[in-house]
Parts: structure tokens; sequence; C-alpha cells
């Protein structure tokens, strides 16, 4: 019986596209939720400070945890690099399992997500319950977003077409935020309370009619010999890989981490990339404080909404023509480029003064644009290294999802990082104590840091000039450090084709021993 045209059609979406839909999906909820979910709690629902801090303490530590926490839980069974007893597992099946763990978690991060917006239990007790719930079911929306990325395809070149989607879908799920504008109302809820409701039921559905149309493409590769379709480069064609047929035990956490530990480009890379997601973090934390005392008597609060809003969709722009530049010098060049573009406007808006106010205003957001691009650039580094823990290990599956997590471990305290380093900083510089002020935007949100009272008039130069350093010496320190760390990465060139290579060829050969079985 042949298929129905809608099913048909579907069908015949490219695998690209239906991967990066997933990211229109969890993008369009949360920027939202990073916006408006500490103003809703503290101006709405009148959360007390205790309250307040008791939940974002506890969700600091849930933040850090639940990544290598689930990763290790989906992966635990593809770290023995020997057989186990019997077992047989296919890379088909591993993206189904991945597939179907995305169908379950994306609906529940949409109910996670209108949690906020509901008053349902008392403010505190809701606030630290809705966090850690929306946290941990986007944490497993990630995680398995992530590895699929990795096991989806093997090359350089088609994960990066798969990243493009990305890319383009998250610009697209980013509109969101200028359409929040419209709904938001602290007096009147109702409204944006509705707007959400749309959201969250958009997003569900959309995980659920993606995640399905993924699984009836590995279903119908399965029963295609030729698997045209199923991936970009075919990875999957028939691969069978064994979890095992002989008695030993499974690999522990311990001798993972100790694994780990030995594998040099991964501690160079999460070296690196604690700087960038502390930059990352500090730029979404500050950049409404740098609009405030840097440009404010320039530009209008509309013109300042406006920016904060392009903030969100020009990285995922950004971040196409960046791709098209990994696909023909590598990521490992395109991100050295970026980080020597950083120090380089860095040290020109030094020598240039706050003064010149176009230059200013262009470095500010160009700081975040670029900053931004990197870190959606540097999820193609962690698959290359996924490549890497496989060959070096001797794995009998690629352990995409813990590798993704314990990135993530090491990488997090740089979100803590970032507000509480540039809040010191900026009391060194000009004894203007933030915390003194109203409650200033806690860690991992971008909304807009409450703005505060004006200075004495003998304060206000001072002021300025400290958030021009700190808006320069940050990323010129930034670059310097990553220049460092980066140049100590090996993965690339010749080594990256070569555990490519090896990776190939381990699947080859474990194909042909499942044939043999």
């Amino acid at each position: 019986m042949g298929l129905g045209w809608p099913q048909a059609w579907l069908l015949g979406l490219p695998t690209a596209v239906v991967y990066g839909s997933l990211a229109l999906f969890t993008t369009i909820l949360h920027n939202v939720f990073l916006l408006y979910y500490v103003d809703t709690f503290v101006s709405v629902y009148k959360i007390n400070k205790a309250a307040f801090w008791v939940g974002e303490t506890v969700f600091l530590l849930w933040n850090s945890l639940n990544d290598p926490l689930f990763g290790w839980l989906s992966d635990r069974q593809f770290l023995s690099s020997q057989p186990r007893s019997g077992a047989r597992l296919s890379s088909r099946a591993v993206v189904l399992a991945r597939v179907r763990a995305l169908g379950w978690h994306g609906p529940l991060l949409a109910l996670a997500f209108l949690a906020f917006w509901v008053p349902w239990a008392p403010a505190g007790l809701q606030f630290l319950l809705c966090l850690c719930l929306y946290d941990g079911f986007l944490t497993l929306v990630d995680l398995h977003h992530h590895a699929l990325l990795a096991d989806l395809a093997l090359s350089a070149h088609d994960r990066t077409h798969l990243n493009f989607y990305c890319s383009l879908f998250s610009a697209a799920g980013s509109l969101s935020v200028f359409a929040s504008y419209a709904f938001w109302n602290k007096e009147d809820f109702s409204s944006f309370r509705a707007f959400c409701v749309t959201l969250a039921v958009s997003s569900g559905l959309g995980f659920l009619g993606a995640t399905q149309l993924l699984r009836w493409r590995v279903e119908a590769a399965r029963r295609d010999p030729g698997c045209s379709g199923l991936t970009v480069d075919s990875g999957l064609c028939g691969e069978e890989l064994l979890v095992g047929s002989e008695e030993v035990d499974g690999i522990t956490l311990g001798q993972y981490l100790r694994q780990l530990a030995r594998h040099r480009n991964f501690l160079w890379f999460v070296s690196m990339d604690l700087v960038q997601v502390f930059h990352c973090h500090f730029n979404s934390n500050f950049f409404p404080l740098f609009l405030e005392h840097l440009l404010s008597d320039h530009i209008s609060l509309s013109t300042g909404s406006i920016l904060l809003g392009l903030s969100y969709v020009a990285p995922h722009l950004n971040n196409l023509y960046f791709l098209s530049l990994c696909r023909r010098w590598g990521v490992y060049a395109v991100v050295r480029g970026l980080f020597l573009l950083k120090l380089g406007l860095s040290l020109l808006m030094l020598l240039a003064g706050p003064d010149h106010l176009g230059l200013l205003c262009l470095f500010i957001a160009s700081n975040r644009v670029f900053t931004e691009g990197t870190c959606k650039l540097l999820t193609l580094v962690v698959t290359d290294l996924v490549d890497e823990d496989l060959v070096l290990n001797h794995r009998k599956q690629a352990a995409s999802a813990l590798l993704f997590g314990m990135v993530a471990l090491v990488t997090k305290p740089g979100q803590t990082f970032a507000p509480l380093l540039g809040t010191w900083l900026l009391c060194f510089y000009t004894g203007h104590d933030l915390f003194q002020q109203s409650l200033i935007t806690p860690v991992g949100s971008a909304h807009p840091w409450p703005e505060p009272p004006a200075p004495a008039p003998a304060q206000a130069p001072a002021l300025r000039q400290g958030c021009f350093y700190l808006l320069v010496l940050v990323p010129i320190t930034c670059a310097l450090l990553q220049l460092f760390t980066w140049s100590q990465f090996t993965l690339h060139g010749r080594r990256l084709h070569m555990v490519k290579a090896q990776r190939q060829n381990l699947s080859q050969a474990q194909t042909q021993d499942v044939k043999m079985v």
C-alpha cells in the first residue's frame, strides 16, 4: 500500500531541514523564557528576595550537573571498548532512540515552559520547580539534538550543512522576541499568557511532527538497501555496530573520566570554551547596561529595544555566512579568525575611545554577534571530539550525548563567573555597586538589566568610563586567552582527516563483523 500524498511529500523533505526545524521549536520558547521569567516572578508574582536567590542557587547547581548526568544515563552503554553479553545495536537504533527521546522531551519542555506563566503554587516554590523542570527538559532536548548532529553525519561538510539549517531555523525562532513586546504587560498579564500558550502548543506539535518524520525516514531507510536520503552523507547506511557478544563489565564513570583526562584536545577545547561561555554570558548580562550608560543619551528607548531584539536574531543569520566559510576553510581556521577579529576590533575601540559614537555602537553590536556566532560554531568542534574519543578509546558506538554533557559540565561555570566578575570589575573601577541597586538579572538570563538610579553628576563620567573599559578590556583578555588555548588544539587539518578515516574504517569493519555473525 503506497504512502498518502502528505506523508510522501513530507518524506521528500531533506533530512537537514527536518533536523534544523527542531532548533526552531526550542528557540521560540527559550528566548521568551530568558527575557521574561525574572520579571514575571519579581513584578507579577511578587516573589520575595530570599526565595528568589534560593531558587537561583538550586538552579545553578542543577544546571551544571544535569548535562553530564543525562549524558551518562543516555550513553553509558556505548562506552565499553569490549562487547558485552549478546546485545546488538545498530546506528539506526541509536538514531531512533534519540529521535524518540526528542519526541517525548520536546512536548514536555513546552509544558514546563507553560508552567511559568500561570500561578499554581506559592511563588518561591513555583519558581524553584519551574526552573528545574524547564532546565531539565531543555538539557535533554539539547543533548539529544546535538548528539544527532554527530550521529546523522560524519564528514565536516555534511555536519556544517546540518548546522546551517539549525542557524536558519533558530533565526526564525528568535522572531518570537519581537512579537513578545506586543503582548508584554505586567498589569494585564492575560494577553501575554495567551501568547505563551500559543508558543507552547506550536512548539509541542512541532516536536511531535518533526520527530515522527525523522522516524519515518529511519524506518524507510531500513527497508531501502540504498538508504537514500536518510543521512546527509549516508553515514548510517548498512552500518551495524555490536554493543556486545562477550561477557565483560561495562566501563565505570571513574574510568571514563580518566579517559577524558588523557584526551588532550578535549582538555584544551574546554579551556577555550570556558572563556567563550563566560564572554557570551558577560555580553548577555551587560548588553543593556552598556546601552544605558554609553549610548542612552543618543538613542531612544525603542531603538534600544530593537537593538536588544536584533542581538538575538543577528548571530543566527551571521552564522549562515560563517558556516559557508567553514565549508571552505574548516572550523578551526574560522574560529581562529573570529578570535583575531575580536582582538583587533577591541584594540581599535580602545584606541578610539568612548566618544566615537558610531564606532562604539557598531562595536557593541558586533561584539555580541561575533561572540554568539562563535559559540554556535563550537558545536561542530564537539562532534569532531566525539569522533576522536571513539577512535582513541576503541568504542563500539560514539557516546555523543555524554561528551556534550561533559563539555557543558566544565564550561557552565562561565555563566556564573560572568555577572560576578563583571559587577566586581565595575565596582572596582567606578565604585558603582549594582548589588546595592534594584535586583540584577541572574545568571543565564538576557532580560534587560533594571535601570540603576542615576549617579551623582561627579560620578557619571567615571561610571561611563568604567563601562567603556569593561566593554573593551574583557574581550581583549578573552581573545588572548583563547588564541593561546586554541593554538594548542590539534584536531584539525591532517589529524582531523586521519580521525575521520579511522572512524569510517571502524564502522566498515564492524559492519563486516555483523554480517559474519
